[in-house]
Formats: C-alpha cells, structure tokens, sequence
C-alpha cells in the first residue's frame, strides 16, 4: 500500500530526508479519507494481516489506520528499509524534479544524480527486506506501507525487470494497495 495522500503532496514538493519525513508532512484530511476507503474495499485484509510500515509519519499514519479499521491482532512492524527514496539535494524542492531522477534512473540505475539514492539501492534494500518477512512468516498476509518510488521498485523486482524499468511499471496512487507475487503484479 502507498501512504495516503500527503501534506507534501499538497504542497507539491520531496520529502525524503529522514529528518524531515519522520515527524513531518503526515497524511491530509484527503489522504485519510483515501486510506479509510481503501481498506474498506480491500477483501483480502483482516484483523490476522501484519502491517510493517515505513516509519515517515505519512506512512505511519496510514499504518495505523488500516491497524485500527483491521482490528489487527498484532503490532505495526515499522522499518527503516520501507522508507522514502532519499531525494538528496531535491530535497524540499519542486515535485516536478522527480521526473529528472526518473530520465537519469532509466539509463543508468546505479545513478546518484545529485545524490538521490540510486534505483538499484532502493531495490536492493526493499527486496531484502521482503525475502525477510517471507522467510519468518511464510504464508502470512503481509502488508507493507510505503511511498511511490520505494513500492514501483518494488513492484519492478516482483516483475523480476531491471531497477532501470520502474518508471514502466503502473503507477501506484496514493493510498492504492496492489498485490504482489513474484513474477505476478495484480490489482
């Protein structure tokens, strides 16, 4: 699941520094509303799935309102691996910049254009950190909170394609939860 929509969203700018994201820009009155109908649509969610969640508050806040609507019997699992892209110097910068990373990130995927953590970073710490929850909870339902660029990688190691194609993945809305198995992305 993306995080619902945001406070930077709103404003139209990056937040993925940690110092910045963690306490700051949480979910807006809109993001809310999105992440209560989504889990209110979404039938394979029930009070057994464990929520790990990025811990940025956008994320956060979305965890725990799918936890309270779930009636989930355990904790929300925070991790730092589910976090933001880091965005480097674009940091607090114009959204409209995200798509010079993207044009960078297709033809070379261990790019870090003004230091923005490269895609294959991103895909490598994503990936291991689901292999983790696999292998320690097999056949649990899992669900994992986190932003755009961190779930299309995601979504590009699941299509097993190169970090260089996440861009031609669909793109996830914020609060759109999808599906996910190896080889397979499904609505």
């Amino acid at each position: 699941m993306r995080h619902g929509h945001s406070l930077a969203n709103q404003e139209g700018i990056i937040v993925s520094h940690p110092e910045n994201g963690v306490d700051g820009y949480g979910l807006s009155e809109r993001g809310v509303a999105q992440v209560e109908n989504s889990v209110l649509t979404s039938n394979p969610l029930g009070p057994d799935t464990l929520i790990i969640s990025s811990d940025f508050k956008r994320a956060r806040e979305s965890a725990e309102i799918v936890h309270r609507l779930l009636k989930c019997l355990t904790p929300i699992c925070f991790d730092q691996r589910l976090r933001e892209r880091n965005f480097g110097g674009l940091e607090l910068s114009s959204d409209s910049n995200y798509s010079k990373v993207w044009r960078a990130d297709e033809t070379n995927p261990d790019s870090r254009i003004k230091g923005v953590e490269s895609v294959s970073e991103v895909m490598e710490r994503v990936s291991a950190m689901v292999l983790e929850y696999e292998n320690k909870l097999n056949k649990a339902t899992l669900l994992f909170i986190s932003h755009g660029d961190a779930l299309q990688i995601l979504q590009t190691a699941f299509s097993k394609q190169s970090a260089s194609r996440h861009r031609y993945q669909k793109h996830l809305e914020t609060a759109e939860i999808r599906r996910l198995e190896i080889g397979i992305v499904r609505q």
